[in-house]
């Protein structure tokens, strides 16, 4: 037997005078027939006294000729009725070389001062078959060359490119943010001003759109998109955030960070930014209650927030002084 390591197995005391019917070795493999490189187990099973100490042979690397050891022995012990002891070893194997094989039989030894004595198992055949690739009747033929095999892909390939993507967005986020703060100080030296303030245009613009009555007339979506370019124009105006360019959330931040609070009328703000992206985006469609509500409430959010100038208290003293020197 081929590479057989001279480690063995010890178990328990070795008592002398001893039947061959008190202990049976068995080796055998899961099954007697397999493929080129399928893998199969091999087990070894010794039952004996638990008084009984044997020898069992280990091996190593091959089993046997053409048939490789991939993993192996996993041994387990267990206790029968009557005092007797299993002891299992269990290999894991496999064959590039096609044929038939009979594992010779494996022993369990029992040493004593003057005796040696050996327990054998029986031939353990395997037979390893080529895998047919043409049908007999057409071994002749020639056939194409077989395309590559297309292994699929395993998280641990997707995950580096994915954490890639997620940098380099961040990045890009990061980057277009810093580069629009820069800009923006440019843009609005370059912008013309209006001589209206921001909420008078919005307010005229209101009275139009409500005098369109374009969702009476079945115009829904675009009397949302006119009533959020409305709003969004006048937040460009009002606190210098370019909001046509911006998603709502990006415009809620924006504002945020431009100092709004996050009061009733910022969640009027929201409300009306949000029901026209639903309406616009989602195919929503709103009662007519809604569409009221939302007009008032782009309204009152105009209204709450408009620019109003600081009173000149230097210029009121100077009129006061100007009427008691008149008198």
């Amino acid at each position: 037997m081929k590479k057989v390591i001279s480690i063995l197995l010890f178990i328990y005391v070795a008592t002398p005078g001893i039947s061959g019917q008190e202990v049976t070795v068995k080796s055998a493999f899961d099954t007697s027939r397999i493929y080129l490189g399928d893998q199969i187990n091999y087990t070894v099973t010794v039952e004996k006294p638990a008084s009984y100490m044997l020898l069992i042979p280990l091996f190593k690397d091959t089993l046997y000729k053409k048939i490789e050891i991939l993993r192996g022995p996993s041994s387990d012990t267990s206790f029968l009725k009557d005092g007797r002891i299993r002891i299992t070893q269990k290999y894991l194997v496999t064959s590039f070389d096609s044929g038939f094989y009979q594992v010779p039989p494996v022993y369990a030894e029992l040493r004593s001062a003057s005796t040696v004595k050996r327990f054998y198992s029986d031939y353990s055949p395997l037979e390893v078959l080529r895998v047919k690739i043409t049908p007999p009747d057409t071994t002749s033929k020639i056939f194409d060359i077989v395309a590559p095999y297309k292994a699929p892909l395993t998280p641990g390939e997707i995950l580096p490119w994915l954490l890639l993507a997620i940098v380099v967005a961040g990045v890009a986020w990061y980057l277009r943010r810093i580069i629009r703060k820069l800009r923006r100080p440019k843009e609005i030296a370059t912008e013309e001003e209006n001589p209206d303030p921001a909420h008078i245009i919005a307010f005229r613009e209101l009275e139009i759109l409500k005098e369109e009555k374009l969702w009476q007339k079945g115009e829904v979506k675009k009397y949302y998109t006119r009533l959020s370019e409305i709003v969004r124009q006048y937040l460009e105006n009002r606190y210098r955030i370019s909001s046509l360019e911006l998603t709502t959330v990006e415009t809620l931040n924006e504002l945020i960070e431009a100092g709004l609070k996050e009061d009733e009328s910022f969640r009027k703000l929201r409300t009306v930014l949000t029901g026209a992206d639903l309406v616009k985006f989602a195919k929503y469609k709103p009662e007519p209650a809604d569409n009221d509500l939302h007009f008032d409430y782009a309204w009152d959010f105009v209204s709450e927030t408009r620019y109003t100038e600081p009173e000149n208290i230097n210029a009121g003293v100077e009129k006061t002084v100007g009427k008691e020197g008149e008198e």
